[in-house]
């Protein structure tokens, strides 16, 4: 007995035996180095990326409700953001289309015409015949994936897609954590304003024991000058702190998706939390970094442009098949007798074409070395970026116990010598010295606590968005 199959049965069995035949070389992910552990920090092991655990809202942790609002709305106005989404969108839409191209083409054609033919037995160009043709078909064209192209162009689009995704959490905790240093450095310039303030006001208090005693013929007119110009100096500072915080909140304003001139941020007290990093920190935090998952994308990429260069090599196949009616009438149409069908396969193999095949395959495999060379350059980096911000940590932690005790001890110099000053014990230029190196220390004690928070945001980018794991 002869199996009766069906012709769209043999297709598919013919699509199934020749699946396996797909060229090119499978994907494997690049070996990175071989870390065991952070060199500034005991318990950390590298890990590779993996992008699709929850960071979590990590500028929480600065314990600030008004960052807290402007870092969700860099989420939904940041135009970087933006542009990263539409990105996204547009890799996903690319998947979808290049998975069509797995699937037959059906078109439906119709159409008529009136023509006219002359007779040449009439010799005269009334005679002739005039008539109308009408046709109606459906038709479908189909190119079977033997060698593979379609599903390596079809997995290329969606390791693009995970790479644009990638790219969007990388613009997202780019943009917030831009957002976090700029709001935290406005916050800083705040306190700075308020210690000048107050440092200002002492000044002034210096200026007028300076006049009385120059009054009262007890100091010379250089103890004046001298206190003039250190209060112009404060003053001076002062202005340029404004200029600062301005710039600041400019900036603030553009990542939040708003004209600097709508924008306004009042002055605040400044809350110098710097969160701690937690003793044994999950490896899984350096899986998360956004541009490790792009650069590993990228390579994936690459690797099935070689197996698309060299499906070049063999004969492209297609299938084409249509059925119609066509008829000089339109109720005639649809009989049987005017029925029309055709079923082809067609296949096209290049003979020569000097050697552009083999180019196009070895300018495929070098763009792969190269996005291989650029993964594990990334991994790299991530490595240095997280054992820079441990070490600035670390060291942060320590200068800012120094700045303090240099501060407390700066400010009792200054009373002290102020007060040995009234009582004419001492020249003004000592009670300059004095009030200047406990100004220096103050702003260093608050520079280096701004400090400390600056490189939680860094090290917290580096980490990837945050220390809480997923939820």
């Amino acid at each position: 007995m002869r199996p009766n199959l069906h012709p769209y049965q043999c297709a598919t069995a013919l699509a199934v035996l020749l699946s396996g035949c797909a060229v090119g070389p499978s994907y494997q992910r690049p070996a990175t180095v071989d870390v065991s552990a952070f060199k500034e920090a005991e318990g950390w092991v590298p890990a590779a990326p993996a992008d699709a655990l929850e960071r979590g809202p990590w500028w929480s942790l600065f314990n600030d409700p008004l960052l807290d609002q402007l870092a969700a709305r860099v989420e939904v106005s940041n135009q970087n953001v933006a542009a990263a989404v539409a990105a996204y969108a547009q890799a996903r839409a690319l998947v979808r289309e290049q998975r069509a191209g797995l699937f037959p083409v059906v078109t439906l054609d119709g159409g008529g015409t009136r023509s006219h033919s002359s007779s040449s037995s009439s010799g005269s160009g009334s005679g002739g015949r005039t008539g109308n043709s009408y046709q109606l078909s459906i038709g479908g064209n189909w190119e079977p994936d033997v060698w593979g192209r379609l599903g390596r162009a079809v997995e290329g689009a969606k390791a693009g897609a995970e790479a644009s995704a990638a790219d969007l959490a990388s613009a997202r905790l780019s943009a917030q954590g831009e957002l976090a240093i700029n709001y935290l450095s406005l916050r800083q310039t705040d306190a700075q304003k308020a210690l000048l303030t107050t440092t200002i006001e002492g000044f002034q208090r210096s200026l007028e024991i300076t006049q009385n005693r120059y009054s009262a013929g007890i100091a010379a007119k250089t103890d004046v000058l001298q206190a003039q110009t250190q209060l112009a100096n404060a003053q001076a500072d002062d202005a340029g702190l404004q200029r600062q915080r301005a710039q600041l909140e400019h900036a603030i304003a553009v990542l939040v998706g708003v004209a600097p001139g709508n924008f306004t941020l009042a002055p605040a007290a400044w809350s110098p939390v710097a969160p701690e990093v937690p003793v044994g920190v999950p490896s899984t935090l350096l899986q998360r970094r956004p541009d490790i998952a792009a650069a590993e994308r990228r390579v994936a990429i690459a690797n099935e442009q070689i197996g698309i260069a060299k499906s070049a090599y063999y004969p492209s196949l297609s299938l084409g098949a249509s059925s119609g009616f066509g008829a000089s009438r339109v109720a005639d149409l649809f009989n049987a007798s005017s029925s029309v069908w055709s079923l082809g396969l067609s296949a096209a193999q290049v003979l020569f074409n000097a050697g552009a095949t083999g180019a196009r395959v070895e300018a495929r495999q070098a763009a792969h070395a190269q996005a291989v060379a650029q993964y594990r350059q990334t991994v790299l980096s991530a490595f240095q970026g997280v054992e820079d911000q441990l070490a600035a940590t670390r060291v942060l932690q320590t200068q800012q116990d120094l700045r303090r005790q240099a501060s407390t001890a700066a400010d009792q110099v200054e009373q002290q010598v102020l007060n040995r000053y009234r009582s004419g014990q001492v020249s003004f230029t000592e009670v300059i010295t004095a009030q200047a190196t406990a100004l220096n220390a103050r702003r260093a004690l608050v520079q280096a606590m701004a400090d400390r928070q600056t490189t939680a945001v860094a090290l917290i980018q580096s980490l990837g968005g945050g220390w809480q794991m997923g939820k």
